[in-house]
Formats: C-alpha cells, sequence, structure tokens
C-alpha cells in the first residue's frame, strides 16, 4: 500500500472513531459505483450521512477541507443519488458532510463540517 493511501486509511479510521464517539452508525465505508467512491456513510437519527474525509500530516500544504472543491461536490451529490437508488429501504434524509484529519498519530486533529453541500 502506497504512502499517501495508508494515509487516508489511517484517516478515515479516525473519521469513524470520532463520528461513532458522537452517536453516528457505521453504515459503509469506501463504498463504489462506476462513478467513483463515497469514503464513508454513517446513519445518525432517520439522517444518512455521507462522508468525504481528508487527511494531511499537516497543513504546510493547506487545509484538507481546501481540496473539497465545487466539481468534488458535485460528484459527491451523483455518487449520493445512486447510492439511495440501490438501498435497499427508503432513504428520506440525507446530508453531506466532511471530515478533516490533520496529523497521523494519537494526538491528530479531527474536524467536522456538517451539510457542506
Amino acid at each position: 500500500m502506497a504512502a499517501k493511501d495508508a494515509l487516508g486509511k489511517r484517516g478515515e479510521d479516525y473519521a469513524v472513531r470520532y463520528l461513532q464517539e458522537r452517536g453516528y452508525r457505521l453504515i459503509d465505508r469506501n463504498w463504489r459505483c462506476a462513478q467513483g467512491e463515497i469514503d464513508v456513510i454513517v446513519q445518525h437519527g432517520r439522517e444518512f450521512v455521507f462522508v468525504e474525509v481528508k487527511t494531511r500530516s499537516s497543513t504546510a500544504f493547506g487545509h484538507p477541507f481546501e481540496a473539497i472543491t465545487p466539481a468534488k461536490l458535485a460528484r459527491l451529490r451523483r455518487l449520493v443519488a445512486a447510492w439511495c437508488a440501490q438501498a435497499e429501504r427508503p432513504v428520506n434524509r440525507v446530508r453531506i458532510d466532511a471530515v478533516a484529519v490533520i496529523g497521523v498519530d494519537e494526538n491528530a486533529v479531527v474536524e467536522h463540517i456538517r451539510g457542506v453541500s
């Protein structure tokens, strides 16, 4: 596994743990279809939350949230629609969130923005 992939997986692990500690229930990780991938899917109450996770070892080259562009959000909205279309049960409430993980050790900082789209 390349160093970048390992960093991304570790960041997703931190993000999932952060969300679960706040009452979110994990539905899926790294869901893929022809249009791309959704990093993390969780449920919070009746709402399904689709989470884009961005991880950086530091902010030396910018904050992780800077990588979430309007084009990325448009692609995420298409992916959410694709996931909902194949879901086994009706999905009435959805939200797209972003989680930034900065650092790779036990002192990593996790930031969460609800409703980025």
